[in-house]
């Protein structure tokens, strides 16, 4: 048996054009990631429209996502989640400047 520890607020956060994602947990039908966000946001017209079902929950910093359906912008502080459908196009529109932004991402597909 072969165990896996960490933890997940450890991690190098840095300034740039890039997210750090670490993926955690890999299936046939699900992933978890972590992800660090330190001020990144997604391009301009840029949307996320994945197949999956995806939950995420801010761990620590905060954040807004924006829907493309009906314009709507959620803001986010640690502790609060959010279940994104399948095909629901979304997108991250801003992200702590200051402090890391740790997210927790779990992409599952539904069954049929």
């Amino acid at each position: 048996m072969q165990i896996q520890t960490g933890n997940l607020f450890s991690f190098e956060a840095k300034r740039g054009n890039e997210e750090r994602i670490d993926m955690l947990v890999t299936g046939q039908r699900l992933n978890v990631e972590r992800i660090v966000s330190m001020g990144q946001a997604s391009p301009e017209g840029f949307w996320y429209d994945d197949s999956r079902a995806e939950w995420v929950v801010l761990l620590s910093g905060a954040a807004a996502l924006e829907f493309e359906e009906d314009s709507t912008l959620h803001e986010m502080r640690p502790g609060d989640y959010v279940l994104i459908e399948p095909h629901c196009r979304h997108r991250v529109a801003w992200t702590h400047v200051d402090e890391p932004t740790v997210w927790l991402a779990i992409y599952h597909e539904r069954r049929a």
